[in-house]
């Protein structure tokens, strides 16, 4: 299991290395359109072709990596942090309020959640500038992906609630903000740890599938996703095996974050 989690850890380094460091790895201007070798293959110009518009694919890539590596914490943050407050204070607090937010959460779970983040992204402007796209489509990957997590923090929370742990801080004198964050915050921080590193990878892949569907970050800024809407068809790649790297990396970042996570669940 070390050696799983090392090999891991050295993927996620080495890929956002890569990202991190783009623009001195391939060409800084992933939308500038070569005219002249539109869809090309593998080159000493450029690594990994040219798309159907004449842009580098290493640099598309690259970038995109990027964008998807930077921006999937931040909506997990956001998401991990509705969750906590609000399935938090409903498993501290019992009663009635724990009743009707894990009625509305259950109900949130019940919807199909790939197809509620769609009407929420359709009622947006699709036309927006790339750089609010890409605001747009993480803000609300972290606004609707809080009620999985929600549930399992509520589930701790309440567990904390009956325990003798809290029985003997309140005995000691241990009431209100303190008794939250001397002992409430400290026992949830490993659950919180644990499904923030679930999120970052349920985002990725809901990332790259609204970018499959041209609903994830506006051209020209790339994606994962938009890389991958060229495998729609297998025509499209069968043979050119430089259309498949997207993938690979996303495969191998989303493995990379579920051995570190099983290793996490080890460790709780």
């Amino acid at each position: 299991m070390k050696v799983a989690r090392a090999i891991a850890v050295a993927v996620l380094l080495v890929v956002s290395l890569c990202a991190l460091f783009a623009g001195k790895l391939s060409s800084p201007d992933y939308a500038f359109q070569y005219r002249e070798v539109p869809d090309a293959a593998p080159s000493s110009a450029h690594l990994l072709g040219t798309d159907d518009l004449g842009r580098d694919r290493l640099s598309r890539t690259l970038y995109g990596t990027r964008i998807s590596l930077s921006l999937a914490p931040i909506a997990a943050l956001i998401s991990i942090s509705l969750a906590s407050l609000i399935g938090g204070l409903a498993g501290f607090l019992g009663g009635w309020p724990e009743r009707i937010t894990m009625a509305v959460t259950d109900l949130f779970l019940c919807l199909p959640w790939l197809f509620l983040l769609l009407i929420a992204r359709s009622l947006l402007p699709l036309n927006a500038a790339p750089l609010t796209s890409v605001l747009i489509t993480f803000l609300t990957l972290g606004l609707l992906g809080w009620a999985a997590a929600a549930r399992v923090i509520c589930t701790e929370a309440r567990e904390f609630r009956t325990s003798d742990i809290l029985l003997q801080a309140r005995a000691t004198g241990q009431h209100g903000w303190r008794l939250l964050t001397m002992q409430f915050v400290p026992r949830l921080r490993p659950v919180l740890f644990a499904q923030f590193l679930i999120s970052i990878p349920v985002f990725i892949l809901s990332e790259a599938n609204l970018g499959i569907l041209g609903m994830g970050v506006a051209e020209p800024l790339p994606s994962w996703g938009s890389s991958l809407r060229e495998l729609e068809s297998f025509s499209s790649f069968s043979g050119e095996w430089w259309k498949l790297v997207p993938f690979t990396l996303l495969v191998l970042v989303v493995v990379s974050f579920q051995v570190l996570l099983s290793r996490e669940e080890i460790s709780l």
